[in-house]
C-alpha cells in the first residue's frame, strides 16, 4: 500500500498474479527474495540432518536455531548496508543528471 498524492492509502497492485508479486517486490527489496532462499535452504538443510542427525535432537535443534539466528542477521545487516550506500555514497560517485533532476 502507497501513499497518493492526497496523502490517502492506494492500493494499486490488486489484479497482480503472485509471480508478478514476487517480481514486484524482489525489484524494490532484494534482500527478501534473498531471506526466502535462506529459509528454504535451512529448511532443507534441516531436515535432510534431521533424519541423519548424531547428536541429540534439541542440541540439533538448538544449532538450527542458531543458524537461522544469524542468517535473519547477516540478511538485515546486508539490507542496512546496501540502503546507507545507495543513499550516502552512491551519489557522490554518481550524481544525478540534469534531465533527472528536473522530473
Amino acid at each position: 500500500m502507497g501513499r497518493d498524492d492526497h496523502g490517502t492509502m492506494s492500493h494499486p497492485h490488486y489484479g497482480e498474479s503472485h509471480s508478478d508479486r514476487l517480481a514486484r517486490k524482489a525489484k524494490d527489496a532484494p534482500f527478501m527474495v534473498a531471506g526466502l532462499v535462506g529459509l528454504v535452504g535451512l529448511v532443507g538443510y534441516g531436515i535432510y540432518g534431521f533424519r541423519s542427525r548424531k547428536i541429540k535432537t534439541s542440541v540439533y535443534l538448538i544449532h538450527m536455531r542458531v543458524m537461522a539466528q544469524g542468517f535473519v542477521v547477516m540478511c538485515l545487516t546486508a539490507g542496512v548496508g546496501y540502503n546507507l550506500y545507495m543513499r550516502h555514497v552512491h551519489p557522490r560517485f554518481y550524481p544525478p543528471s540534469i534531465e533527472e533532476k528536473k522530473e
